[in-house]
């Protein structure tokens, strides 16, 4: 490379000041009551009646460049090119020149989920949001992967507001300090105020590894939700509040029906990538999400008359590739963001016969591929496990040998974390008690238990399960190499190491017997499995079943008018 860590974070850093994408604006406060810059004051009255456009993007997993997309029509996959931050931005902003008055946000998962975000700990994004012209942020379960101050660094970087009313600092010994970031900001126009409170989700420190967020206290957003519309209602007067949500739409709808939503209007929602394109009606609250990667812009129009709301329209906009001219500005920072790592990042490391994607609930061809490398490394080991991931776009365009080309930055598409391998022993018990828990992750019919991954993914091992059956009795039979599970019976099991985790846990399984890390990582399994094996064909085995469900299910979200597509 042409460039060191350093001289390039140094670079970047002049880069973001000298085109003025970081500065003091970074510091104010969201708590300020901004007033939108088209509005004229001291001069004549404001209109009576007039429309604003809320635009919202989510889950983009610095995905910087278009890339193939999977959309679900008739019945079958569909691919198209979708997304980059360069078409996101021309496509916004032809879309905000249209709007009288236009506010954009992004709730979450910017920092995580490519090899540029992970070599730079997040910094080669900031620049490019920074050109984006977000007006407000809150956080993603993603954000505290680099640990809590430098997630305090990257946010504080970004020259628009932030808010979360749910995380707080951890004074130890789990006293609750301050809020880390302001709850609330309100946006002002002609007089009228729109309300926007944030809210991440209060299972990150047992979804994710809980080194990451470790000095960080999460609490659940009914805790203090009713406060704040308070706030904002009675004390500030707003005619329309929206929470900025990161906690899944199970659970976002599971709070659009809990009395602490009286007072909300919309739930911006993120974090579980589904593509709302007719908002979910709750008791008391709406609730959207405008899919991932880039590929979709939510765009919510309210009708003002009188100081309040009397109308609204949602759109999910599609951002197809082939249709946008991207932006100068934007390509350029990216280019120049990307430039030290381009080669590493699109050196081909392997390559695959078939699609690679991550959408259906239960077993995708990317899990499959994982799985594949973990128990090709540890042939030993009776059953390979990999965590229920949901991001990584697909990968579907074959190069000139006719197969789809895996690139290195593909490998941190799939697993950006680049963890250890560790292995152990279990009984049989143990597998089926911790299969039930897997599982109600991801069915609980309690909305609020849902985590917000997939079903967790293995080889060496069958099941078959009713995802919508009883909590401890959804597994109706499991294989282990092809025999029926001894319930006493020691096995193996392999998985990644979890930083913070404790020593005798594995993939969220307690109490493993000769725990061992090895000097395996992820990314090394998964290098030298494809250079050995490729081209490689990861069809999903029906390794786990669902007898009350497709195997091409998309969605844990049921009881709803909602489909995703």
């Amino acid at each position: 490379m042409n460039l060191t860590k350093r001289s390039f974070l140094k670079k970047l850093g002049a880069l973001s000041a000298g085109t003025g994408l970081i500065g003091a604006g970074a510091l104010q406060s969201s708590c300020s009551k901004s007033t939108d810059s088209l509005t004229v004051s001291g001069e004549m009255d404001p209109p009576a009646a007039f429309k604003v456009t809320i635009f919202q993007t989510t889950d983009v997993h610095c995905q910087i460049h278009p890339h193939d997309e999977l959309y679900w029509e008739n019945g079958e996959k569909v691919f198209k090119k979708a997304g980059g931050y360069a078409n996101m931005h021309a496509f916004i902003q032809q879309q905000r020149a249209q709007a009288a008055h236009s506010f954009l946000v992004d709730t979450g998962d910017m920092f995580q989920g490519s090899m540029l975000s992970v070599k730079t700990k997040g910094e080669a994004i900031v620049p490019i949001l920074n050109a984006m012209s977000y007006d407000l942020y809150s956080p993603g379960n993603w954000e505290v992967v680099y640990n809590k101050k430098p997630m305090q660094k990257l946010m504080g970087a970004l020259t628009a507001g932030k808010v979360c009313a749910n995380m707080y600092h951890d004074l130890g010994n789990g006293e609750r300090g301050e809020l880390i970031f302001p709850p609330y900001h309100i946006w002002t126009v002609n007089g009228v105020k729109f309300g926007f409170i944030g809210y991440n989700d209060h299972l990150v420190p047992r979804r994710q590894s809980p080194g990451y967020s470790e000095g960080i206290i999460f609490t659940r957003p009914e805790a203090n939700l009713a406060h704040y519309v308070d706030v904002l209602r009675n004390q500030e007067g707003c005619a329309f509040v929206a929470i900025m949500s990161h906690i899944g739409l199970s659970q976002e709808i599971a709070l659009s029906n809990n009395p602490a939503c009286e007072g909300v209007d919309y739930i911006l929602g993120a974090d579980t990538h589904e593509r709302v394109r007719k908002p979910i009606q709750g008791k008391y609250a709406k609730v959207v999400q405008p899919g991932a990667f880039g590929s979709f812009v939510g765009k919510l129009e309210l009708q003002i008359k009188d100081g309040k709301v009397v109308g609204e329209t949602y759109e999910l906009l599609d951002v197809l590739a082939d249709a946008i001219e991207p932006s100068s500005r934007i390509s350029r920072i990216v280019e120049e963001v990307e430039k030290p790592f381009k080669e590493e990042i699109n050196q081909v490391v392997g390559y695959s016969t078939i699609p690679l994607y991550r959408y259906f609930v239960i077993e995708n061809p990317i899990d499959t591929m994982v799985v594949d490398a973990v128990k090709w490394q540890l042939p030993d080991v009776d059953i390979a496990l990999s965590n229920g991931f949901r991001f990584c776009p697909p990968n579907v365009t074959p190069d000139e040998t006719g197969n789809i080309p895996i690139t290195r930055g593909f490998i941190y598409d799939m697993l950006p974390v680049d963890s250890i391998v560790r292995t152990g022993e279990v009984t049989g018990q143990q597998l089926m008690d911790w299969m039930e828990v897997e599982l109600n992750n991801v069915f609980a019919e309690d909305a609020n238990r849902r985590f917000g991954g997939w079903v967790t993914k293995f080889k060496g091992m069958k099941i078959t399960f009713n995802a919508f059956g009883e909590a401890g009795q959804r597994v109706q039979s499991m294989l282990i190499k092809g025999e029926p599970i001894n319930l006493n019976k020691t096995y193996t099991i392999s998985a990644c190491e979890r930083e913070g985790d404790p020593a005798d846990m594995i993939c969220r399984m307690s109490n493993v017997k000769n725990v061992k890390n090895t000097e395996y990582t992820l990314h090394g399994v998964m290098l030298a499995y494809l250079k050995e094996n490729s081209p490689v064909t990861p069809t999903p085995r029906g390794d786990a079943r669902a007898l009350d469900a497709p195997a091409t299910l998309l969605s844990q979200v049921t009881g709803v008018d909602y489909e995703f597509h």
